[in-house]
């Protein structure tokens, strides 16, 4: 070959390793705009959310909606692909159209299927990024062995898990997501050990690539890598080093989906203009492709809603998530089964090889084709009603981007009518209308606002709870009981719910209803720490001292296991140890009321409580001198009169003082030192809140007197050798 044949080859064959340009492919199709993207998504996003909402919102329009409708065009726009795939474009698309329709009317399997939707769409752009890195691999000329191929594929498969690890760690805190809750500890070594899989099995695969063809043609497929890496190992890493939180939503509505979706439209038009240039007699409009995929993208997405909302009066948010849910579904698995390298039509297409195609389109048969073909044919009729469909799309389409952008200025108020008017069938709309009517002086509109998000969907606890607490504000008991009555007809196992309910009946004077919604609560969230309280508290009142200390002991052990961050005030909790230990005492459970006065002692030593330290000491000192255990009895007194002292706390002094005499009396010591500790408590009486505390210290006084007789002026003089006396005294 001469030197300047050799050079027109190596020419064709630089041309023939891109597809339209090489900043072009490099940028969309390879994803070299990640690191600017993701930051911008990780730094800035979070400053200014309504905005990039709105901003993801209007992108959805150009990039998300029509990379939907590329699938769908692939799958149904060739006779012969509609019938190849016919096991996916008809079974498969009426099994998701029966399930839109169920989840409309049972809403408990939408978690469900949005978190399969979440889950799948980080395995949906790996299978493409992996789809991509062979494409280019063939056409710079590389020939992977099976071993190479196994080792690439295993790289793509080992980063997506890590991200699944970190999706399914711990308990989910999106109501939407169901997390398989994998144990921390399992997922971290997990993630850890699937990151050093990935590094091997790259450089295994990557240089074997490398050593046959070069780095620089594989420019693109190191690209693609880079960009799986950003994707995926990049967070998981960052949530392992830094505990930042990976949230499933950003893989399917943020940067990322853009990106995504940037990327198939880029290889979607090469394939269809591909296309377009083997069929004899037809030619590549790029503009009417695209406005193709607009309005049927559109299509997909924004009429279900509405007409759910404004037919049948569906939440437009909840119909909102489950088309996007389904469309994805559906988008997945089609695309897994029409777009597949070893399809020949597709590798002579999109590998660049020399095979010329024949025309291998072939007349289906049945009604769908011949409407297709009537539809998308040059009579008159047929392009009119595609201008009209197309026409009326976009402007439907520009209407659901204004009545998105009006919902979410929560700030104005006249803007959340507006979009209320344009669809009021939307409860989180109404709760945003609710509280700015609120804000703004308008009650009854709030109310009105409230009741009208109930009906748009009983079974969203927030306006339910936003119009609870305004009611019971208002003293309207008796309709936020009839309310909680009602929502549980759609509710019947939310515990917060239930948990109002019995505070409501409590305040209406039906302790029974109380004590029964409280039961009902416990045995669906068994972790639920107010029912347990509240119950306690209903028992002890009633007198049923052992059961609620049954239910203290099962309070306490809950907040136990919670994290430090998220129990209650140390105060708070040493006050209901006390409550329990007060219940075991009075049930006989001497043993057990003991042990839970000195669990609440060094509760409140440790965390400066010297207050409720020394009640605890002063509780359990009784129990003490009553099972005869003088001594201890006598070093806890001692220690709460300490205390008592260095905090100033004129009022325990008072009662710690009578209660100290009290048992010195009973356990035989000298009258002398009996009385000393009355004078002192009767020096601090004015302290005492109570008139009986304050009449018994006077008649038991007045019984120590005269046990003393002439001892007691010079004891009410100067009583304080005698209280030194008796704080040293030991058994």
């Amino acid at each position: 070959m001469s030197k300047l044949s050799k050079e027109q080859g190596r020419s064709a064959s630089a041309a023939s390793a891109w597809l339209y340009s090489p900043w072009l492919d490099l940028v969309v199709g390879c994803g070299a705009w990640s690191v600017p993207l993701l930051l911008l998504s990780y730094f800035s996003i979070a400053s200014s959310t309504r905005a990039w909402s709105i901003a993801f919102y209007a992108l959805a329009l150009f990039f998300n909606y029509p990379h939907y409708m590329a699938t769908i065009y692939r799958a149904y726009h060739r006779a012969d692909d509609f019938q190849k795939y016919r096991i996916f474009t008809v079974y498969t698309t009426a099994l998701v159209l029966l399930t839109g329709l169920l989840s409309h009317f049972w809403l408990g399997i939408l978690p469900w299927i949005f978190t399969i939707y979440l889950t799948w769409s980080p395995w949906h752009y790996s299978g493409q990024n992996y789809g991509l890195f062979m494409m280019f691999a063939g056409r710079a000329g590389a020939h992977p062995g099976k071993a190479e191929r196994r080792a690439l594929y295993g790289a793509f498969i080992t980063s997506y898990l890590i991200l699944f690890l970190g999706f399914h760690t711990g308990a989910s805190s999106d109501p939407l997501f169901v997390s398989l809750g994998i144990p921390p500890v399992v997922s971290r070594w997990g993630q850890v050990g699937m990151g050093a899989a990935f590094l091997t099995l790259s450089a295994y695969g990557l240089s074997h690539l490398v050593r046959a063809v070069g780095w620089r043609k594989l420019l693109p497929c190191l690209t693609l890598f880079s960009s799986q890496f950003l994707w995926f190992l990049l967070p998981a890493a960052m949530s392992l080093i830094k505990g930042m939180e990976i949230p499933q939503s950003r893989y399917s509505s943020g940067v990322l989906a853009v990106m995504h979706s940037a990327q198939y439209l880029w290889i979607t038009s090469y394939y269809a203009r591909r296309e377009a240039s083997e069929a004899p007699g037809r030619s590549w409009r790029p503009w009417t492709y695209f406005a193709v995929l607009v309005a049927g993208g559109i299509a997909l997405f924004v009429p279900g809603p509405w007409l759910a909302s404004r037919i049948f009066h569906h939440d437009f948010s909840v119909s909102f998530l489950i088309f996007t849910a389904l469309v994805n579904l559906h988008h997945f698995i089609l695309d897994g089964a029409i777009w597949k390298l070893r399809d020949g039509r597709i590798a002579s297409l999109l590998l660049n090889s020399r095979d010329r195609l024949a025309n291998a389109a072939s007349e289906a048969g049945g009604r769908l084709s011949a409407v297709w073909e009537w539809f998308s044919g040059s009579t008159a009729g047929a392009r009119s009603l595609r201008v009209g469909a197309a026409l009326l799309l976009l402007a439907w389409g520009t209407v659901d981007q204004v009545r998105h952008y009006l919902a979410l200025r929560s700030d104005d108020v006249r803007d959340l009518q507006r979009a209320a008017f344009l669809d009021s069938f939307d409860s989180p709309l109404q709760t945003r209308l609710a509280h700015r009517e609120l804000e703004d002086g308008h009650p009854q509109e709030a109310e009105a606002a409230w009741r009208r998000a109930m009906q748009s969907n009983p079974a969203d606890p927030a306006p339910r709870q936003a119009l609870l607490r305004w009611l019971v504000e208002q003293n309207r008991f008796d309709e936020a009981f009839d309310l909680t009555e009602a929502s549980l007809n759609y509710a019947p196992r939310d515990v917060n719910l239930l948990v109002d309910r019995g505070l409501l009946a409590m305040r209406r004077g039906h302790p029974d209803q109380a004590i029964d919604s409280w039961n009902r609560a416990i045995p669906i969230d068994p972790g639920q720490t107010l029912a347990h309280l509240y119950l306690a508290n209903e028992l002890d009142h009633e007198g049923k001292a052992q059961d609620a200390a049954a239910h203290y002991q099962a309070f306490l052990g809950i907040i136990a296991r919670q994290p430090a961050a998220k129990r209650p005030e140390p105060e708070k909790v040493i006050a209901i140890v006390l409550r329990m230990a007060d219940c075991q005492a009075r049930a006989s459970e001497t043993a057990k009321a003991v042990q839970s006065y000195q669990l609440a002692a060094k509760i409140a030593a440790e965390t400066k409580e010297s207050k409720l330290e020394s009640i605890a000491n002063v509780n359990e000192a009784a129990l003490q001198g009553e099972a005869g255990k003088l001594g201890q009895a006598l070093q806890l007194y001692q220690h709460a009169l300490q205390l008592d002292d260095a905090i100033g706390d004129r009022t325990s002094s008072a009662e710690d003082w009578f209660a100290y005499g009290r048992f010195l009396d009973s356990a035989g010591f000298p009258a002398r030192l009996v009385y000393a500790c009355f004078v002192k408590s009767a020096r601090l009486e004015d302290s005492l809140p109570d008139a009986s505390q304050r009449q018994l210290l006077a008649d038991a006084s007045k019984q120590a007197e005269r046990r003393v007789r002439a001892q007691a002026g010079a004891i009410r003089g100067d009583p304080e050798p005698l209280l030194r006396e008796a704080l040293a005294l030991r058994r």
